[in-house]
């Protein structure tokens, strides 16, 4: 949109809302122009729904008689749309009714009563002859035909994006219908739902980094969590054998498609299982959660390639998933690497190099052979994959395998070059752990911002004993991307986080000035 163009659209918006606020001003005179007695029996889809076999005729002889409120979409003279949270329905609008609603406008909020009836077209409608205008739009909605079109302006106005936007609406419904649905799964196998602190004095559980606030009365800083793990691990100790909770997580990290700094995650921990077992539960919870949610276990989406084209690929839950070593990956998808290359750090640095990628001085091997894994191999796990036996230089609080301490018994779901979850048997050797967080600390100390806290307190936990446990993280907003066929994790949260609104018009008039340079 041109700067002229812009400034027309404002103008005219402008005016609207002056004759809206005049309208509202008239309506002050009369009285209250906010009334809150008005009462709804029925929604739009409950009554396309019980209503949806009956013809003309047959509603005419029973004289039904509803009360609907909603938001009005459509003003078609006689005929108006009502949206409510279910959907959508007619109203009929008779001469001397349109004449008294005159001061109605598109976006207003009314409430009717009237019977139902059907149209020559075949369209349910109400017949109204009680009528109330219960909130004043002072805003105009969107034009119809384009909508709300603009990516930034829909993130920014998520509630206009919602009243207009059909399909933005069905993904948070199949959002809340996914979230639904794995909790289901978690309490039909006795999984207790918890809540572990949002505010911590130390942060832990990952490796990233965190945002800190200060706690006035304590006069302490505090940190928003990372993730619950520690927390959720100090439940297992003291007896809650399985746990789980729907969580909100906060790492101070850049923004991308796939990254925002608050997003919702699944944890869950079992006593007397390992990674084997939750690698099976997921595939189990995730084939189940599919058919519920979509009704299908195939999952359709498209995807932009670098070329620009529009590629479709079909995601199958419903096949057995595939797991692999992360060097068994490295080597599939990288077929002039040969096994021997990876066995030591000298050799897999060259390989790294060839690569063009960036290492650095404090990384082992471990380090190196995910690195490599994440540049060459990661993107390229299309359908349901897990990738297990991560390096324990990388898994600081997964327990190493009996067979090879160099890995652990740790597990990455991918799905589309998606990581979706991350799962382990857990270390609860408390030696152990605490020789790992010492590790964690020197490397804080050598400048890794992300590297880990030493948690004396979860050290002590861990000394009472922890039993044999698996614990996984899900992240819900990218198996929602899935689900939803969505391009940007911004697409599936409500509100996401973006720059202040003047200080984006500031950077893309940089932006601007530079392409021009």
């Amino acid at each position: 949109m041109t700067e002229q163009t812009h400034n027309v659209a404002q103008h005219e918006d402008n005016k609207l809302i002056a004759e809206r606020r005049a309208k509202l001003a008239e309506m002050r005179e009369q009285g209250n122009p906010f009334p809150n007695d008005f009462r709804r029996d029925s929604t739009a889809a409950e009554l396309q729904e019980k209503y949806a076999d009956k013809s003309k005729e047959e509603l005419e002889s029973m004289g039904i008689r509803v009360a609907i409120a909603g938001r009005m979409m459509l003003d078609r003279k006689a005929f108006k749309v009502v949206q409510d949270m279910t959907g959508r329905i007619q109203v009929y609008a008779s001469k001397d009714v349109q004449k008294e609603t005159r001061h109605w406008d598109l976006g207003d909020i009314i409430g009717v009563r009237g019977t139902l009836s059907r149209s020559g077209k075949g369209d349910l409608y109400v017949n109204m002859d009680e009528y109330v205008l219960l909130t004043k739009s002072l805003r105009p909605l969107p034009e119809k035909h384009k909508g709300l079109t603009d990516m930034e302006a829909r993130y920014r106005h998520r509630y206009v994006d919602l009243m207009v936007n059909e399909d933005t609406r069905k993904v948070f419904q199949t959002r809340t219908r996914l979230i639904n649905s794995m909790r289901n799964y978690f309490a039909e196998r006795g999984f207790m739902e918890v809540e572990t602190p949002m505010l911590q004095v130390i942060p832990g559980g990952a490796t990233a980094r965190p945002f800190v606030t200060h706690h006035n009365a304590l006069g302490i800083d505090m940190y928003l969590r990372i993730a619950p793990e520690l927390f959720l691990k100090r439940l297992v100790v003291g007896g809650f054998e399985r746990v789980f909770e729907i969580n909100r997580n906060f790492r101070n990290e850049g923004l991308s498609t796939r990254h925002n700094p608050e997003f919702t995650m699944v944890e869950f921990y079992q006593a007397y299982a390992d990674y084997n077992d939750l690698m099976d539960l997921t595939e189990d919870m995730l084939r189940r959660m599919t058919q519920e949610v979509l009704g299908t276990t195939t999952v359709v989406n498209t995807r932009e390639l670098p070329g620009g084209e529009v590629e479709t690929v079909e995601y199958d839950f419903g096949k057995p998933f595939d797991r692999m070593t992360v060097v068994d990956a490295i080597l599939r998808h990288n077929p002039d690497i040969q096994a021997g290359q990876l066995g030591d750090e000298v050799s897999a640095r060259h390989v790294a190099e060839r690569l063009g990628i960036k290492l650095k001085d404090t990384s082992g091997l471990g380090k190196v052979l995910t690195e490599i894994f994440e540049a060459t191999a990661e993107h390229l796990l299309v359908q349901p994959t897990f990738i297990t036996d991560y390096p324990k230089e990388v898994s600081p609080l997964a327990r190493c395998k009996d067979s090879d301490p160099f890995v652990t018994e740790r597990f990455e779901f991918f799905i589309g070059g998606r990581e979706i979850a991350n799962g382990f048997s857990e270390l609860n050797d408390a030696e152990d752990q605490a020789e790992r967080f010492r590790a964690q600390v020197a490397e804080k100390d050598a400048g890794d911002d992300e590297a880990m806290f030493y948690d004396d307190d979860y050290v002590m936990a861990l000394e009472y004993g922890l039993p044999p446990t698996a614990g996984e993280g899900i992240g819900i907003d990218r198996l929602a991307m899935l689900l939803t066929n969505s391009p940007s994790i911004r697409d599936v949260i409500l509100f996401p986080h973006m720059r202040p609104e003047h200080k984006a018009e500031h950077q893309k008039a940089a932006d601007d000035q530079e392409g021009t340079q």
